[in-house]
């Protein structure tokens, strides 16, 4: 019952944000920015650019949402959602590189990046294969230990990452449906994503309740919830923001940025 009460009274909202590219529009980032706690952003990889980078960061400032790294495959042309096979040398340097960029303009603006998460087919390999993860989790260890590390929770990136003495967030995603295993269904299915911003809230509301992810065929999967992740990709994106900020705060849950959970200070 006390670690019930606990998960209630704080969470997090995060959003992929500053995702300029052929293949996808930033027209709503500003107003995104006023609802989410915290903003993943892109870091030229598989979208954005330096100026993007900037004033995403200026407008996280303006609304107090602090600021993390959406490190990529280097693969623009698919949004950074082409699975490559890289050595461990290049998936430490992209990122270390990425990170370093986002902090380099960070810094000049007077702030930081306090999260890392990776994107898309990154993100996804990782889920699913515990040598990746373990790369990633010991790369974001060695750049700084006081950098969160936010994961889809349940995954083979939480159980590496639990190995190293991290800040580890865990996240669960309103916007897309969960397979058996506890990880997302693939986009190539029509069912991956739900576009409907009122069964999003629903589904949100759910797993917050329940501490589980909710999958597909109805089966609950216990798991630890930090943080609630809206795709800034999708044209439902803002609707979807603004009802499930509202859920959650009708249910008397205190939203805050990640680096001001309880559990990180």
């Amino acid at each position: 019952m006390l670690y019930f009460m606990k998960i209630f009274m704080e969470i997090n909202i995060n959003c992929d944000l500053g995702e300029k590219s052929e293949h996808h529009s930033t027209k709503y980032d500003p107003d995104l920015l006023k609802i989410v706690n915290s903003a993943n952003i892109a870091c030229g990889f598989h979208a954005g650019d330096e100026k993007t980078m900037k004033n995403t960061i200026e407008i996280s400032i303006q609304n107090n949402v602090s600021i993390g790294a959406h490190p990529s495959f280097n693969d623009p042309e698919n949004f950074g959602r082409k699975r490559q096979n890289l050595p461990e040398n290049e998936i430490k340097k992209l990122i270390i590189d990425q990170y370093e960029t986002l902090q380099r303009i960070a810094e000049n603006l007077g702030t930081k990046v306090t999260h890392i998460k990776p994107h898309g087919a990154l993100n996804n390999m990782a889920c699913e294969d515990l040598n990746l993860s373990k790369i990633l989790a010991e790369t974001i260890y060695h750049i700084d230990k006081n950098l969160i590390y936010l994961v889809p929770t349940g995954s083979k990136m939480e159980e590496a990452a639990r190995k190293f003495d991290m800040k580890i967030a865990c996240e669960i995603f309103a916007d897309r449906n969960y397979e058996d295993d506890g990880n997302l269904v693939s986009r190539v299915k029509e069912n991956a994503i739900i576009h409907d911003p009122e069964k999003c809230k629903k589904h949100v509301l759910e797993m917050v309740r329940n501490q589980s992810i909710n999958c597909m065929s109805g089966k609950k999967i216990k798991c630890e919830i930090d943080s609630i992740c809206i795709h800034g990709d999708n044209i439902e994106s803002l609707e979807t923001a603004k009802q499930v900020k509202k859920v959650l705060e009708e249910n008397n849950i205190y939203l805050k940025p990640l680096n001001y959970l309880k559990k990180f200070l």
